[in-house]
């Protein structure tokens, strides 16, 4: 970038700067590009958009970037489609540029390089120097399909990827969704209130998506577009939708019958969801809609059209929790809550861990202290971090949709939700139906096996670290083993939680094991043999000889040589009632190479 580029003022449409932000000229009545704050604001910046400075020698001074593959599952079809990517989509797109057509073709490594005014062929230029500088992509809108080819040959030859953008699609728009989407909010697996942790609005409309199986967008209350989620299927999309999305905002003959059919009236004035009858004749599918308040005031509305199959039997109550997770989210942007909400973050976890006093969260949220609280814990096991996250998204959601003061803490490979200030006498099977719909919905959404653990309901926000640790104890007991059930209370789960416990402590304090049943398994360990095994099947079944052997898949004579022999070799005395219960604990465990 020139001195001189770098010095000018933000321009108008006909002249944009690189790296900043379009806008409106002066009386052509197009909205300018809203502020970053309207979609998804960087932790500790502002809401507004200024130039990018680029360093002398490299790229631009910002954030490690965003995968070039999230960007495009974010932004996805009708906007943008992928032409070329020589050096895959794992690519980071750190920050936009827009190249404005009288300056040379300049760029900057990691930018997304949005070539205005050079349509086709004209682009050549632009693509060179992205890849000479190594920029992440280039957007190009086509005058004919005849010029990808060209333009894909000239990309991979650069090394840069291309982007061809839709020819309706409105570049401002383009510019400042793209931006909300590489800023980025808080990481949906850091700590924080439920609200908090959904990830940001896109993720939030692609959670959605998945728990109504319809196609999700989020709009403010002008009916601009902030967020959309992915269709597979173009097919699926109606005319609202595809309009809306392309023109950033929904077609005025739209909305003015949706304004006299009042829904906007009652998108307004209540908290519950809508539908709107599809209309063939207008394009319209069915739809579900749910305004997204904060107390009285209006901050947008949550739309879910129907695609190629019904909406899901459970979509009203799911728009319920997203409007709020929602809300909680824009109202942060709005008011810039950011370290409100890494306060809020540092003082749930502490109190999850028993480093924090439960005060300090009380008197920050204004919660009550005496009120009963119960901790939730979920379990996913190894997870891709991108189904972390959306796991996470839809923990979010279903829980704000239950108990709207919950809050969510993601800790290391465990999911904690505190609920606090139950009702009293609150039945332990509503909480346990809450924990049942989520783990249902991971399964039927997203093909995870979650576990659910319901810790012991506490009488104050001060003993939430034994719920917590309770819900812990219960987890650890189902991931070792023995446990068939999804979700799990003490009472469920009351004899294998203590076993468990005693083998983790058989475990860590060799001392306290026989060193006979030690030397047993060690030596099937060396002969291949399974004596270990028959010892404690036959222990299991309470000297049932027919029924251990029918467990083992061995005949029973073959079963009374394998305990013979085990006594034989190590001394052992099975008739001793306090040696029958020591073998039935330590040969649970894993074997010691």
């Amino acid at each position: 970038m020139s001195d001189r580029m770098k010095n000018r003022p933000i321009a108008p449409i006909g002249g944009p700067r690189r790296g900043s932000p379009l806008t409106a000229p002066p009386g052509t009545g197009t909205r300018p590009a809203p502020p970053t704050a309207a979609y998804c604001t960087a932790p500790g910046t502002t809401a507004d958009h200024r130039t990018t400075e680029v360093p002398e020698g490299g790229g631009p001074m910002s954030s490690p970037g965003l995968p070039l593959r999230q960007l495009l599952m974010s932004l996805g079809e009708p906007l943008v489609e992928l032409q070329a990517a020589p050096h895959g989509l794992d690519v980071a797109v750190r920050d936009v540029a827009i190249l404005d057509p009288e300056d040379p073709p300049t760029a900057a490594a990691g930018e997304l390089v949005l070539a205005i005014g050079a349509r086709g062929r004209a682009a050549l230029p632009a693509l060179r120097a992205a890849g000479r500088a190594g920029a992440a992509a280039v957007a190009v809108k086509l005058d004919a399909p005849g010029q990808a080819d060209a333009l894909r040959e000239a990309a991979t030859e650069a090394g840069v990827a291309l982007l061809s953008v839709r020819r309706e699609t409105r570049w401002e728009h383009l510019d400042s969704l793209a931006r909300a989407i590489i800023a980025g909010p808080d990481t949906p697996d850091s700590p924080g209130t439920a609200e908090h942790n959904a990830g940001d609005l896109f993720s939030l409309a692609q959670t959605v998506a998945v728990l109504t199986n319809g196609i999700v967008s989020i709009e403010d209350t002008s009916s601009r577009v902030l967020a959309y989620s992915r269709s597979s299927d173009s097919d699926e999309v109606d005319d609202l939708r595809r309009l809306s999305i392309l023109g950033w905002q929904g077609p005025e003959p739209y909305l003015s019958k949706l304004r006299e059919w009042g829904v906007f009236q009652h998108l307004r004035t209540s908290d519950t969801a809508i539908a709107v009858d599809p209309h063939p004749e207008l394009g319209l599918r069915r739809r579900l809609a749910i305004g997204i308040r904060a107390g009285a005031q209006p901050l947008g509305t949550i739309w879910v059209q129907e695609g190629a199959q019904a909406l899901a039997p459970l979509a009203e109550q799911a728009l319920v929790g997203a409007a709020r997770v929602a809300a909680a989210q824009l109202v942060r942007r709005r008011r810039e809550l950011s370290a409100d909400v890494r306060l809020t973050r540092t003082l749930l976890t502490g109190l999850l861990e028993g480093s924090t006093g439960a005060q300090s969260l009380a008197t920050h949220l204004g919660l009550d202290l005496r009120r009963p609280a119960t901790v939730l814990a979920y379990s996913a096991g190894s997870t891709e971090e991108l189904t972390r996250a959306e796991v996470t998204g839809l923990i979010s959601v279903h829980t704000a949709a239950r108990h709207p003061t919950a809050l969510l803490a993601p800790i290391e490979s465990r999911v904690y939700v505190l609920l606090p200030e139950l009702p009293a006498n609150l039945p332990m099977a509503t909480v346990r139906g809450w924990a049942q719909e989520v783990v249902e919905a991971a399964r039927d959404h997203l093909g995870v096996p979650l576990r659910a653990a319901i810790g012991s309901t506490v009488d104050g926000l001060p003993r939430v670290p034994d719920s917590r640790a309770q819900a812990d104890r219960i987890l650890d007991a189902m991931g070792r083993g023995g446990v068939d059930l999804e979700v799990a209370a003490l009472i469920d789960v009351q004899a294998e939680v203590l076993v468990s416990e005693v083998l983790a402590l058989l475990q860590e304090r060799g001392g306290l094991r026989d060193p006979r049943l030690t030397a047993l398994t060690a030596y099937d360990l060396r002969h291949g043999t399974r004596l270990a095994e028959s010892v404690l099947a036959w222990l299991d079944a309470l000297g049932e000889v027919r029924v251990a052997a029918d467990a083992l898949h061995i005949h029973p004579n073959t079963l009374r040589y394998r305990v013979r022999r085990a006594e034989q070799l190590t001394g052992i005395d099975l008739s001793q009632p306090q040696q029958r219960l020591l073998a039935m604990l330590q040969l649970r465990l894993p074997a010691e190479p």
